[in-house]
Parts: structure tokens; sequence; C-alpha cells
């Protein structure tokens, strides 16, 4: 990911009509990590990465610690303790070297997030990414939600993981009930991995193996629809902000272009459920100003 965009994401913006405020918007993203990004980075409690595992499929997972456990190491580089855990389906992938992920670190409390792409290696402490794309979004369809602690009695346990290759009736009101999930998508360059939020009910179950959500407005880059218009693999993650359950979907999605915008179609190819697998407890949402009304 040497450049701003690959060809997947200009042939969205071309199609959408925003070449140009897409090129005014990839001016924000450097291979190099600023003084305020580093900053903003040591002082999350959680990061959600991006990556294929060894059968090639593409996770979303969520990895969670003590403020700085996150950390720049310095203009290009930065360092995770503790690496991914032996349960979630990226474990061993992401530390594999020379291993594409995608990351974004989120801050309910604040509405702020950062995304930084890279390559990963293992290292003494877990595993290092040497960042090739760095920049913020805006805090569309991010809801603020207050920090209460961490339960860290609470420890996910491999045997209590869920896997399955469909949704159950359970995952599914759960997935319908969200509002927020990460997605992970891949292309030819790297990986990247977004956000996606609105009220309760904008994610559709369609069927047990199949999902679809509008494409809101967002900054123009395309990124998530590029990757899809390239390579179509993707891994989604839903949150249980409350439990720490997690819910890790992988399979394929597209985009469709209508006369009432875009809809993504997601297929689920398997599914991993993990009671607990979060320590941290979060308040309920205040919803973003910027939520459409009806999902």
């Amino acid at each position: 990911m040497t450049t701003a965009y690959h060809p997947g994401s200009l042939a969205v913006q071309e199609r959408v009509g925003v070449r140009d405020l897409a090129d005014h918007v990839g001016r924000s993203i450097t291979p190099g990590i600023r003084p305020v990004a580093a900053a903003f980075l040591e002082a999350q409690p959680m990061l959600a990465i991006g990556a294929a595992d060894a059968e090639g499929r593409v996770w979303a997972s969520l990895l969670t610690g003590a403020p700085g456990f996150a950390r720049a190491t310095g203009p290009h580089t930065v360092s995770v303790a503790g690496g991914v855990p032996a349960h979630d389906p990226l474990a061993g992938a992401v530390t594999a070297d020379g291993t594409p992920v995608g990351t974004i670190a989120l801050d309910p409390r604040t509405r702020r997030r950062m995304r930084l792409n890279g390559i990963a290696r293992p290292s003494a402490r877990g595993f290092t990414i040497e960042a090739e794309q760095v920049f913020s979004n805006c805090p569309k369809y991010l809801q603020k939600r207050d920090l209460y602690g961490s339960d860290p009695t609470r420890r996910p346990d491999a045997a209590a993981v869920r896997h399955g290759d469909a949704l159950t009736a359970g995952q599914a009101r759960r997935v319908h009930a969200a509002d927020t999930f990460f997605v992970a998508t891949s292309a030819p360059d790297g990986v990247d991995t977004s956000h996606r939020g609105g009220r309760p009910g904008f994610v559709r179950v369609d069927a047990p193996r199949e999902l679809s959500w509008r494409d809101y407005p967002g900054n123009a880059m395309f990124l998530t629809l590029g990757n899809l218009e390239s390579d179509g693999r993707a891994g989604l993650l839903f949150l249980d902000w409350e439990t720490g359950t997690t819910l890790q979907l992988s399979g394929l999605a597209h985009t469709e272009y209508g006369p009432e915008g875009r809809v993504t179609r997601f297929r689920v190819d398997r599914t991993a459920e993990t009671p607990s697998a979060s320590p941290l407890r979060w308040s309920a949402p205040e919803y973003s100003p910027a939520n459409p009304t009806e999902p």
C-alpha cells in the first residue's frame, strides 16, 4: 500500500463521481505516524485488526490491553503487546513474518478513530507493524460510549468458542441489534480494517448466511468498497459492548449500485462466537447525530 488508492478504489470513485474529492482527502494518508497519532494510539485499550488466516480467509479480530499495549516505537513502526489470543481465528497468522494487516484504533469516548495499515512481524513483545498507510477518519456514524472499566477475571476460553458456517438464531438477533461493526477487507496490495455504524437494524440478516447493509456517505476514499471490487474476501467483527462477547464472521462480499444507493451484501462462510473475548465494559450508546433515522 505505497499509494493512496489502488485500481479497485479508483474504479468506485469514478463510478460514484468523487475522484477529485478523493484525491483531496487522500492527501491525509501518510506512511508515517505523526506525534498526535502516536499519542492517540497509546491511549487506547483496544485495537481491531484484520488479516487473512492460513487458508486465505479474511477475519477481523479484537485486541485489548492496558493503554500503551499498542504504541508507536518510531515514525513508521507500531509495537503490539501480547499478540493475537490463542482462541482467535487469526492466532498464528498475524505473527507470521511479513503478514499484511489493517488496523483501526477507535475510541467511543471521544468518537475518534485512526487507521493504520502495513506489514506485521513477530517480536519479543508480541508483534510489530511496519506502517504503510496512516490516517484519521471523521466521527460520522460513530456512537459515543463511556468506559465503565475492565473485568480481568473474565477470560475467554478456547473451549467455549462456538464455531459454525451460518448464523444461529441468537447470533442473528445480535447482528440485528448492533449499532457498530468492524469490517476487514483485502486487495492485492494489502489489508484494510474499517468501521460501520448506524441505528440498530442498519445491518439486515436476510438469511442465516446472508447479511446486507446500506453504504452511507463517507469520506469518498472507498477503501473498503474498492477492496471488495478487487478481491471480495471480508471479515466482520461484532462486539457486545456490555458483556465483551465477540462474533466474528468470514466470507465474501460485493456491492450493488442502484437508484436508492449502494448496498453491500455479505455471504457467511465461517463464524466464531467468543464469550468474554474482551474484558472491557462499555455503557449504552449515545447515537451519532449523523446516523440516518431509518436503518
